[in-house]
């Protein structure tokens, strides 16, 4: 789609969304999850597309799939270039180069719950959790391109689920044999 159609998409949206704020609120298509023996697993949208997971092979994967956590990193990185390209198509920015990679250290010990150097719990999720944006427009200044990125950063949904770190109901069924 050509940055006119994107940004005349995006305005159709906003000016509906003012009419009627109700039309924002809806349910999001769950990501199903199956166990597919080992430690892969496929995981599908409501719409059919799906996505393997396993772990590294040194963690009794094969490696030929991707992580669950490197996935989330893969959903902050894209969210995050998304919703930039909303903002620059928006504002009639024409982007020469947008990358947004998603970077974390990890302490594996936690996966297992053992213990780190300090003898408590190693924490078993990401840890130094950063965003590195890589944009260029040629014609627009770099305060400029800085203000769209921080802007838009403060609407991607899903840096914001990260930075607010969203409250997580675990409902458990036990299925019968």
């Amino acid at each position: 789609m050509a940055r006119q159609d994107t940004a005349a998409a995006l305005q159709r949206v906003a000016s509906a969304l003012q009419r009627r704020p109700h039309a924002g609120l809806h349910e999001d298509p769950p990501a199903v999850s199956r166990w597919d023996g080992g430690s892969r697993v496929v995981t599908r949208h409501a719409n059919g597309q799906q996505v393997v997971s396993d772990l590294p092979d040194g963690l009794g994967g094969d490696s030929a799939q991707v992580t669950p956590s490197w996935l989330l990193r893969a959903g902050l990185a894209s969210c995050s270039a998304t919703r930039i390209a909303m903002a620059a198509a928006s504002q009639g920015i024409e982007l020469d180069q947008l990358e947004v990679r998603a970077a974390s250290r990890s302490d594996t010990r936690g996966l297992f719950g053992l213990a780190g150097a300090d003898g408590s719990p190693a924490y078993a999720g990401p840890q130094e959790l950063q965003l590195h944006v890589r944009i260029a427009a040629r014609g627009v200044a770099p305060e400029r391109l800085r203000a769209l990125v921080e802007h838009s950063h403060r609407l991607s949904p899903v840096v914001l689920a990260m930075q607010d770190a969203l409250p997580l109901q675990v409902h458990i069924e036990i299925a019968g044999p």
